[in-house]
């Protein structure tokens, strides 16, 4: 159990990065060249409306508070962040930027979810087997191959691996659909409607999980090892307790402690979204919303969506914090 001093510098903490990370939030968008204003208006022209030149930009600056000094900005920026207001968006006008990451942040959320879940099970499973067998001489041959499978495909790239997948299976295999989150002319929450969505996230999906499972399977067959050496599976050992008992309830038990605070963190950064993969696979995600926002200097939604993925880093660390103390309690006296 953690002391009242514990808690306090945690919360302090996690308040304090927050802080920064806000302000830094609002900086670094401001640093891209360009006119976001005058950026929108290109986009307008390209489309054929035309809303005057002069008195759009003078409009528009007013309505992003644009036209004030950076310092009167971010007081502005920080008074609608307190009040839970994240502001228009400059590209999506008249939308709202909490209305574009609500529409975009599920997609996200349910693809990575999945995908770091499984990716960080399986890695785990395989990394703790290929450390556990390495005692003996032989090991197993099977998990020793797909543990080489996984480390070479983990060094592949997501965007080529992805464009592999898109090629072979969407082209060449007409297996799985290409582009989209779901086929729009099928009927909301039907059978169908939620097929559909399965296979448009199965190739993103399927570009992460085999890219992440070999780098959690590496870091889990490398806590295994350092587990081997303790003196409490000697012990297990001594007493009698066959492998597989050994095995699951003392070496996997020990060495998955410290992977915790990875994945917590790791899990934490899914609202940013797969930037990369979305574009390639054209999912209608976080990531896509993201780089469309770069693209367009859309102040207002780089600093929303970057800011749900602040808060979700933060968070997950704060809450392992947390919770740390209680599956070891030696954090928690410190």
């Amino acid at each position: 159990m953690y002391t009242l001093k514990y808690f306090l510098r945690r919360i302090s903490m996690y308040g304090l990065t927050l802080l920064i990370a806000i302000s830094i939030n609002f900086v670094v968008p401001r640093l891209i060249p360009g006119n976001p204003v005058q950026t929108k208006m290109a986009q307008l022209y390209r489309q054929g409306v035309n809303l005057g030149g002069k008195e759009f930009i003078e409009k528009f600056s007013r309505l992003f508070y644009l036209d004030q000094p950076m310092h009167m900005q971010f007081i502005n920026y920080m008074n609608n962040l307190i009040h839970g207001n994240l502001g228009l968006s400059i590209t999506y006008f008249p939308s709202t930027v909490e209305e574009m990451i609500m529409r975009a942040l599920p997609w996200t959320i349910g693809l990575l979810a999945t995908a770091v879940i499984i990716s960080y099970a399986g890695g785990l499973v395989l990394g703790a087997l290929m450390g556990w067998t390495q005692r003996k001489e032989r090991g197993s041959r099977l998990v020793s191959g797909v543990f080489v499978v996984s480390m070479f495909l983990s060094q592949i790239p997501y965007y080529i691996l992805g464009i592999m997948l898109v090629y072979l299976l969407t082209f060449i295999f007409v297996v799985f659909p290409y582009g989209g989150g779901v086929d729009i002319s099928l009927s909301f929450g039907t059978i169908e409607y939620i097929i559909s969505i399965i296979q448009h996230a199965t190739l993103p999906a399927l570009s992460i999980v085999l890219v992440q499972v070999g780098g959690w399977a590496l870091e889990a067959r490398g806590l295994m090892v350092n587990v081997l050496g303790e003196d409490y599976l000697f012990l297990a050992k001594a007493k009698g307790l066959h492998d597989k008992q050994i095995f699951r309830s003392y070496a996997v038990k020990n060495m998955i402690l410290p992977s915790i605070t990875d994945f917590a963190i790791y899990f934490g950064t899914i609202a940013s979204g797969s930037i990369i993969t979305e574009i390639v696979f054209s999912y209608p995600g976080i990531g896509s919303l993201m780089y469309s926002a770069v693209q367009q200097l859309d102040y207002p939604l780089i600093q929303g969506v970057t800011l749900v993925v602040i808060f979700g880093v933060t968070t997950a660390a704060l809450i392992i914090d947390l919770v740390y103390p209680f599956l070891d309690p030696r954090v928690g006296e410190k």
